[in-house]
């Protein structure tokens, strides 16, 4: 086989259209972070953004996309930023990892939402968790009548807080598609002051985020939703869709109407929205809020780790990473630690605002 690295930007019609043949092959490549649109506008902000195009023969038979580092270290492209990655390749496509780094010019590429099937990259894996998904597949009634069942008293009260919502401020409705960058503006304030109360880094201090979110939204791969009461926007999200699929992925809300609950509202509102544009599933993103699970209706099996090769960048890059990797998925795999992270990075957050 051979392999030949490229710049996002470099692919033509043609690998576009290979690439998209591809992802047919396995129904999980569907997810928008896997699609060609994620990787080409990931490039146009990231340097380092790379396609690794595998021939066997005449023929294109994978894409990898990576980003390249220093001293040869590697991530999945938009690091940080995706909740699905691998190798967009047949599922019984045969190579192997460390000859497809070497060739990448990697010593290291380091994974933490890589889809677990894979069987390319499974020597690899450190852990394995799932990220829901909620299942559209049989349209919206389907889906809320399983909710009802699963989580009656979750549903009842979601359906009572928005009716007090109507009452309260004003007749409830939800745009599925918005256009105005002044939504998209608002959303972004509202998900950095949430990172701040909440003690996380700002996504949305980084400008090229701030750019590729941007991109997305006038592309229109990037789907904006907004929910209203009255005249007051409540909550949004800003998700991503490759055909029948979404990948969720900045959701945030007013916190003028936390009562409410305007974060599920919004979840409920968008499965609806979802259901009559076409939709068939929203990929929720691995994480340990329990508000998923009332909606979920499946999970894809994920993995992290790293695949490396006998470098010194390799060997560095493990010294620094391994330790705190370790700590973080002690963590993740336990709901009580979970939570008590949760509540310390909160009041050190509030700390904070108090000093300044």
């Amino acid at each position: 086989m051979k392999v030949t690295v490229v710049r996002p930007r470099d692919l033509g019609p043609a690998e576009i259209g290979r690439w998209r043949e591809l992802q047919l092959t396995d129904p999980e490549l569907g997810n928008p972070f896997l699609a060609p649109e994620f990787a080409l506008g990931v490039g146009r902000f990231r340097d380092g953004a790379r396609i690794a195009v595998v021939e066997d023969g005449p023929q294109v038979v994978a894409f990898f996309p990576y980003e390249r580092g220093p001293a040869g270290i590697g991530h999945p492209v938009g690091s940080g930023l995706t909740d699905l990655q691998g190798i967009v390749a047949p599922p019984g496509l045969r190579l192997d990892a460390r000859a497809l780094l070497r060739a990448c010019g990697l010593g290291v590429w380091d994974f933490d939402h890589l889809l677990a099937h894979q069987a390319l990259f499974a020597p690899y894996h450190a852990a394995r968790r799932v990220e829901p998904v909620m299942d559209l597949g049989a349209g919206f009634a389907a889906f809320e009548g399983e909710m009802r069942r699963a989580a009656p008293k979750t549903h009842r009260t979601l359906r009572y807080k928005e009716r007090k919502l109507g009452r309260e401020v004003g007749e409830v409705r939800y745009v599925f598609a918005s256009a105005d960058p002044a939504d998209l503006r608002r959303l972004m304030e509202w998900k950095s002051a949430q990172y701040t109360r909440t003690g996380r880094a700002d996504r949305f201090a980084r400008p090229w985020i701030v750019r590729l979110v941007r991109h997305f939204h006038e592309t229109g791969f990037g789907v904006l939703s907004v929910l209203w009461a009255g005249e007051e926007p409540v909550s949004a999200h800003f998700g991503l869709r490759g055909g029948t699929v979404m990948a969720g992925w900045f959701p945030a809300y007013d916190v003028r109407f936390g009562r409410y609950s305007p974060g599920m509202l919004g979840h409920l509102r968008l499965a609806r929205g979802c259901a009559e544009a076409g939709v068939a599933e929203i990929a929720m993103g691995r994480g340990g809020k329990e508000f998923k699970e009332c909606f979920k209706g499946r999970e894809i099996p994920i993995a992290e780790g790293r695949v490396a090769r006998r470098t010194a960048g390799a060997g560095l890059h493990w010294v620094r990473a391994a330790p705190l990797g370790r700590a973080r998925g002690a963590v993740l795999d336990h709901p009580a630690l979970y939570r008590r992270a949760d509540r310390v990075l909160k009041t050190c957050a509030r700390l904070r605002g108090r000093t300044r």
